[in-house]
């Protein structure tokens, strides 16, 4: 059987590290790359056998990029602190690691997310498929501060069983979020060159939120989805302001 090695990065994850590392119990080995976590995550990741290494933030995909080369195994699965792999979606892994004549490179799962104590099941987001296993020598992260993404040299399957996503359990780690991301996607298209654009700010989020809301039939997770949909617009609002900030400071700086 080939080895599996599981990464997570984390950073102040102690609500969600042991469950998290509990259902992945059955893989070969665990590296948690930690951000400078001043909870309790170390300690719990360290308690429940995983490789632990603490190092600067420099953004997630940086983080993946140094966790994957700390893997010894033939096969990664990659995880978010609040993500768990379910009994049957494990069973399903390890019966794929074991082939070793299979030409596939990696394999994508439908992630099933449990939003403010409700599971989503519209607004793009399920079966919003990911890429979460994949051969180590045929997958490779992008550098993206946030939103990183697995680029991947070969065939893609699809994993017949849902990975869970338990995301902001309230309404306040979801703001906790939103600010530290929609700065980051705010300094990336800065960085890549982006000019803003008054019609960013007008039509994307209003976009968004139709998108979600009536074409991915966001409707149809009741109060929940129209609350999500009006977020996801304001998220894209406000990395959008963020950027028309940025523009700004640079063009007073430069006076």
């Amino acid at each position: 059987m080939s080895a599996l090695s599981a990464i997570i990065i984390t950073k102040n994850e102690e609500r969600n590290i042991r469950e998290c590392l509990s259902s992945v119990r059955w893989v070969d080995e665990v590296v948690v790359v930690d951000g400078g976590s001043t909870d309790k995550t170390v300690e719990v990741a360290k308690d429940m056998g995983a490789k632990v290494f603490i190092r600067s933030w420099e953004g997630y995909g940086a983080a993946k990029i140094f966790a994957l080369a700390q893997c010894s195994g033939n096969w990664i699965l990659w995880l978010d602190a609040d993500e768990r792999v379910t009994k049957e979606l494990a069973e399903e892994i390890q019966h794929l690691v074991r082939q070793e004549d299979s030409d596939y490179a990696g394999y994508e799962a439908s992630r099933k997310a449990y939003f403010l104590g409700r599971w989503i099941k519209h607004c793009g987001w399920y079966p919003g498929f990911v890429i979460r296993l994949f051969r180590r020598e045929a997958g490779k992260f992008t550098e993206n501060k946030v939103h990183e993404r697995l680029e991947v040299n070969g065939k893609v399957g699809r994993l017949r069983s849902d990975l869970l996503h338990y995301t902001d359990p309230n309404l306040f780690h979801y703001f906790e979020k939103f600010n530290r991301y929609t700065s980051l996607a705010a300094e990336e298209l800065a960085q890549q060159g982006q000019k803003f654009g008054l019609t960013q700010l007008i039509v994307r989020p209003i976009w968004q939120f139709l998108k979600m809301y009536v074409v991915q039939r966001g409707f149809l997770d009741g109060f929940h989805g129209f609350i999500l949909c009006v977020l996801s617009s304001s998220y894209v609002f406000t990395k959008y302001a963020k950027l028309w900030e940025l523009s700004s400071d640079r063009k007073r700086s430069s006076i």
